[in-house]
This record gives C-alpha cells, sequence and structure tokens, in this order.
C-alpha cells in the first residue's frame, strides 16, 4: 500500500496536536514521501485533493472532538478508494471517536489504513508539572514517529470500535450540544480580566470559530459559542483569561500562540 503524497489535515488547541502532525510530516518527508499540514479551521473539505493521502489530526474533546472538527470530516467529498488515516491527541480517555470517524469515510468511499492515539499533557482540570508534560510530550512525539512509520510499511490498523463505543460516542454528542446552551456558555464564560488584558488581538486571532471579537479601544468578549478548545486561556500572552474548572487557574501551552495562528 504505497503513500506518496499526504495532505494532513488538523485543528489543535494549545498545541498537542500540532507537535504530533508536524513530527508525523517530518517523518514522511525523511521518508522520501511528500507531506503537508493544513489548518482544519482554514479549510474547506470541498477542496481536498482525493488523489492523495488524507490524514485527520485533532484534539479529544467531550470522549470525541470539537463539532466544527465533527463538521469537516462529515463534510469531506465523496471518493472511490483515497487512503485516510487520523491520529488524535488526549490527556485521558475518548472511545466515541475511533469508530465513528471510520464509519463516516468508508460511507464516503475512503479506505481506512490507520488510527492511532496518542496520550499527551492534559491541558484542563488539573495540569501536571512542566517536568511530566516533557516526558509526556517526549513520548508521545515518539509514538507520532513509530506510527507514521507504520503507515508508509502498511502496518497500521483502524480497528472497529466494540459496540459499546457506540454509546460512547452518543454520550459524546449529547455532552456536545450541552456545551451549545446559554446555560453552560453563561456558566463557564470565559472572560478577560481587564487588569492583565492588553487588548493584543492574540485571543481574536486565534479563535478557530470566530467567537472572540474586540472592537476599536475595547477588551475582547467572548461570545456565546464557545467550544472550550482553551485556545485563549493557554495561549494568551498575558494569562488574562482563566479557565474556571482548572485547578488553581492554571494553564498548559505546547508552543507559542504564533505558531498556531
Amino acid at each position: 500500500m504505497k503513500i506518496d503524497v499526504v495532505d494532513l489535515y488538523y485543528f489543535s488547541g494549545t498545541g498537542n496536536t500540532y507537535l504530533v502532525v508536524k513530527e508525523m510530516c517530518k517523518t514522511f518527508r525523511k521518508c522520501g514521501i511528500e507531506a503537508d499540514m493544513y489548518k482544519i479551521e482554514d479549510s474547506n473539505p470541498e477542496n481536498i485533493n482525493v488523489d492523495h493521502t488524507i490524514g485527520l489530526g485533532f484534539p479529544i474533546a467531550e470522549l470525541s472532538t470539537y463539532e466544527f472538527v465533527w463538521n469537516f470530516i462529515k463534510a469531506l467529498p465523496q471518493t472511490e478508494g483515497t487512503k485516510v488515516f487520523m491520529v488524535d491527541t488526549l490527556g485521558g480517555i475518548s472511545g466515541g471517536i475511533v469508530g465513528p470517524v471510520r464509519k463516516i469515510v468508508k460511507e464516503k468511499g475512503y479506505k481506512p489504513i490507520g488510527a492511532c492515539e496518542i496520550q499527551m499533557p492534559t491541558n484542563i482540570f488539573y495540569i501536571q508539572d512542566k517536568e511530566t508534560n516533557e516526558k509526556k510530550i517526549k513520548k508521545g512525539l515518539n509514538r507520532a514517529q513509530n506510527y507514521a512509520k507504520a503507515l508508509i510499511k502498511g502496518k497500521a490498523k483502524w480497528k472497529k470500535d466494540p459496540i459499546l463505543y457506540n454509546a460512547i460516542y452518543y454520550t459524546s454528542m449529547l455532552g456536545l450540544k450541552f456545551t451549545e446552551t446559554n446555560l453552560n456558555q453563561k456558566m463557564l464564560h470565559l472572560t478577560p480580566d481587564k487588569e492583565k488584558c492588553n487588548k493584543c488581538g492574540t485571543c481574536v486571532e486565534l479563535c478557530p470559530i470566530n467567537n472572540i471579537e474586540m472592537k476599536e479601544g475595547e477588551y475582547p468578549e467572548n461570545l456565546m459559542h464557545c467550544q472550550y478548545c482553551l485556545r485563549c486561556v493557554s495561549l494568551c500572552p498575558k494569562k488574562a483569561i482563566s479557565c474556571p474548572i482548572n485547578y488553581k487557574g492554571k494553564t498548559y501551552a505546547a508552543v507559542k500562540a504564533k505558531e498556531l495562528m
């Protein structure tokens, strides 16, 4: 199963997926395979080149992934035998992603050639110390290298999920729907601290769904459609935005803001 060109479409919240996808592309290129990275939030799924091998990379959220990532996957064009693989990054568990994505792409005519879930540092609830995070990143990138090599050799697998995982998928979908509600948006409204915010606009530029706006001379405002990727929280250069459910207000970012812009 030869791979000639890889187009890897990815979304990265606070940098974990970006690092994994970057490492995979680096490995592909070392093996003589052309590989390019494309941000999901800036890409139109209808315009992908189905003559290339397609990669899908994203973080786990609500046991699956973010709604706008799901929308991208579900909008992929029909094809006949285009090879596709997926990779996700997670700090805990998923269960509602590998099987459902496989089902979607198969129904669209793609040939699933591999799925891999890679443990990376968590960016929500409890943030671990720097040394622990660095070890996790190193281990995760090594796994990304090995996965890319397995894809090249045709040894990667994309197994069907047990029936139980269908229940996890539907639980995830319910969780995503609750996230959208006004009640949740009000409870977990991410608001900048005006004593720290310098109105640089980094959060506005980083938001993948354009949910943050900043009028001239005013502070940025997080609107009521947040999907909680935590980019604005983790990558604000002034640490002016906090997540109320993070222990002691700590944040984690794998990269600098400019790498995700």
